[in-house]
């Protein structure tokens, strides 16, 4: 158990905690799988009425349920999110084919790839913590622990996904070879210690790795070591040796033949020649069966009987070799039952683990048992106490093969999702795996989904100004603000659109589009927002540019709004897009665009702008006002006559609506956003304003009559 330090309370004072009026609280983390573990008051205490005084300091305690992967880790976990994505387009092309994955070829040879591509990558894992080379930071996890996975993926693999054609083949052989590849025995070291002496059977470990190397089918040792006998001084044991040679090479295996019926033909002649072997044994003198260091005919004998296929001898010789019901198993299928099928290994392993039972202390071996005894679920529970990696990818794969119940239990998951998502919370912590676990999860039904939305929410986006942050950070951020989609804000539209949850992409656009406008990119914040389909917040930005121009004047507004022409022109060519909010959009860019036009001198265009504005109806009423009073700078501009007397006679009308509606009750809609933009913010400077305004257009009115002006003409243009 952890000790916590400092300490909450000291070893065997925990009544005094109680009694202190405190209870132990947690908060778990919305990011990973953390949580903050601290003492509080007791809710019991002051809904009692008693006063619970609070502590004098707060120590949190962070914890976890798993240790963040490191280097070795993560890049093991990345790697085989491929094979699992492969997987995934594997069952989805099924689904479409409408095939059942378990009874086509096809698509078993695709699972037989797959479940060599992860243990592949289980080896090659293994490879790499075992290297000679100190790594940069300290490994998670062992080599050893790699050899695990790898050895139970590779029996999963052996047992439940042959390849097609090979489902019912005799299965001694692969057996052997995966015995002889997870359980090295005996090693080479051995081989070569034993080959540098003169008389090796005076050795002790001779017979021992004799015998090992003939059961295990490694046939040039196995050579090698009976034609070394022929310098020992026995004549008998020279005579047998040389007969053995010619056994041990010529062992029929399976993979020779082109059809099992000539592998049982060859194996019968074989065992007949092992007989002939036994009779020139059992001839052999009492008095000549040893050789003053060690009885060579019972050793011998022992290898014969393995030969021949006896029961007890290959139980007991791999005892007395120190192996376990594994070795057991592989020899019983190669020398005692050959033509056995992978459907009858559970009844034999059954038998052999009953006077051999595994090791319930060693996760690999109940694993191990559990496979070959045919039993899918108790192992997929055993391995996910070794690695829950391991459990969550054999589940993904034994389901399609209809080797566990594909029903939802109570809480509405499948075996399968219960052991993947599991392993998705194990991956929370290192939130930088989120696109890995959203992948994960969205294979698991609709409660994964929810799953992955919560955590599509939760990743951090990087769109704040930049501080100190990587140069690529920053490289990124830039690009956003230039409108490009980039960074973390383009991967989470990526899985978002790639595993179809729409409301998370909109809701992750909204999020981006506040934090734009909180930074007056306001450009950015509509692209957002209509992106989120989220109307309402569209008219908050327009609103919040409106206030510059309110707040801060219009070369201020004017700047502020010139990013944002080519998202109006976006807009206004989809038609999902809503309609009063582009209006008020539109009207928010015009009037911006004027205002741009009119200090820069382009009075004409200005002019232009506002009676567009008046005409169509862009300009809402609450704004007229405004604009009338902005227009008089244009309508005393000297000589200049930028508006025709149409234009003067609707602009008089407007100013005219407005001073009857105000007049009638209605002046806060019409005058509320004038008033603002005064030093006093009063209704009644708004209507001096405005008599500026009637005054200038009066006498622009009657300039128009008295100079005939009838276009956009300017008075020296008359004359």
């Amino acid at each position: 158990m952890p000790v916590l330090l400092p300490p909450l309370f000291e070893q065997g004072r925990s009544d005094e905690f109680a009694r202190s009026r405190k209870t132990l609280s947690l908060t778990a983390s919305p990011r990973d799988d953390s949580v903050a573990v601290f003492a509080s008051s007791n809710p019991d205490v002051r809904s009692s009425g008693e006063n619970a005084s609070p502590p004098s300091q707060r120590n949190v305690y962070l914890a976890r349920a798993h240790d963040a992967p490191t280097s070795e880790r993560r890049v093991f976990v990345t790697d085989t999110s491929i094979i699992f994505a492969a997987m995934q387009k594997l069952r989805s092309d099924a689904r479409e084919r409408e095939v059942d994955i378990s009874e086509d070829d096809t698509c078993l040879r695709a699972m037989n790839k797959l479940s060599l591509d992860y243990i592949n990558f289980c080896k090659e894992c293994c490879l790499y913590c075992s290297r000679d080379t100190p790594p940069s930071e300290p490994l998670q996890f062992s080599a050893e622990h790699y050899r695990k996975l790898h050895t139970c993926f590779s029996l999963f693999s052996l047992l439940y996904v042959p390849e097609p054609g090979f489902e019912s083949v005799p299965v001694g052989d692969e057996l052997m070879e995966w015995l002889n590849v997870h359980y090295v025995e005996p090693t080479t070291e051995e081989g070569d210690q034993l080959s540098a002496l003169e008389r090796p059977w005076e050795d002790e470990n001779f017979w021992p790795y004799l015998t090992r190397a003939i059961i295990r089918g490694l046939s040039r040792a196995s050579a090698f070591f009976l034609d070394v006998l022929s310098g020992h001084s026995s004549p008998y044991l020279h005579d047998l040796s040389k007969h053995l040679i010619p056994l041990v090479t010529d062992h029929p295996r399976l993979h020779q033949f082109s059809a099992e019926r000539d592998f049982a033909i060859a194996a019968r002649r074989w065992r007949d020649k092992v007989k002939g072997v036994r009779l020139e044994l059992d001839r052999v003198p009492e008095d000549a069966r040893e050789d003053g260091f060690e009885n060579w005919w019972d050793r011998l004998d022992d290898i014969v009987g393995i030969l021949e296929g006896r029961e007890d001898v290959v139980k007991h010789v791999c005892v007395e070799l120190g192996g376990d019901w594994k070795e057991v198993c592989a020899v019983w299928c190669v020398f005692v039952s050959p033509r056995i099928r992978r459907v009858e290994l559970p009844d034999i392993v059954s038998d052999l683990l009953d006077e051999m039972p595994p090791d319930p202390t060693n996760l690999e071996d109940v694993v191990l048992s559990a496979l070959f005894l045919g039993k899918p679920s108790t192992a997929l529970a055993e391995a996910a106490r070794l690695d829950v990696w391991l459990a969550a990818h054999l589940a993904d794969m034994m389901e399609p093969l209809d080797l566990i119940n594909k029903e939802p239990d109570v809480s509405e998951l499948t075996m399968r999702e219960h052991y993947v998502v599991s392993y998705c919370e194990y991956m929370r912590t290192d939130p930088g795996l989120w696109r890995i676990i959203v992948d994960y999860l969205c294979t698991c039904g609709e409660i994964g989904q929810q799953m992955a939305d919560e955590v599509l929410m939760r990743v951090p986006l990087q769109l704040d100004s930049p501080k100190d942050d990587t140069v690529e950070t920053d490289e990124d951020r830039a690009r956003i603000r230039s409108g490009t989609l980039a960074g973390v804000l383009k991967e989470v539209n990526a899985s978002c659109y790639e595993h179809k949850r729409e409301a998370v992409r909109r809701m992750v656009c909204r999020i981006a589009a506040q934090t734009f406008m909180k930074e007056r990119e306001y450009g950015l914040a509509i692209s957002y927002y209509v992106s989120a389909e989220d109307w309402t917040g569209l008219g908050h930005v327009v609103d919040r540019m409106l206030d510059v121009y309110i707040a801060h004047g219009p070369r201020q507004y004017a700047q502020s709004v010139a990013k944002i022409a080519p998202s109006l022109r976006t807009l206004r060519s989809e038609s999902k897009a809503n309609g009063v909010f582009i209006y008020r959009l539109m009207f928010a860019v015009r009037f911006a665009e004027f205002h741009h036009r009119r200090l820069n001198g382009d009075l004409q265009e200005a002019a232009f702008d506002i009676i567009s504005m008046m005409r169509e109806e862009i300009a809402p009423k609450s704004w007229w006002a405004v604009l009338l009073w902005d227009v008089v700078e244009l309508l005393q501009n000297g000589d200049n006559m930028f508006f025709t007397s149409v234009d003067a006679t609707m602009l008089l009308h407007r100013l005219e609506e407005i001073h009857i509606r105000s007049s009638q009750g209605s002046a806060d809609e019409y005058l509320s956003i004038l008033a603002k933009t005064t030093k006093t913010g009063g209704e009644a400077h708004a209507l001096q304003r405005l008599q500026t305004v009637r005054l200038a257009l009066a006498r622009y009115y009657a300039k128009c009559a008295v100079i005939g002006v009838g276009g956009r003409t300017t008075v020296g243009a008359v004359h």
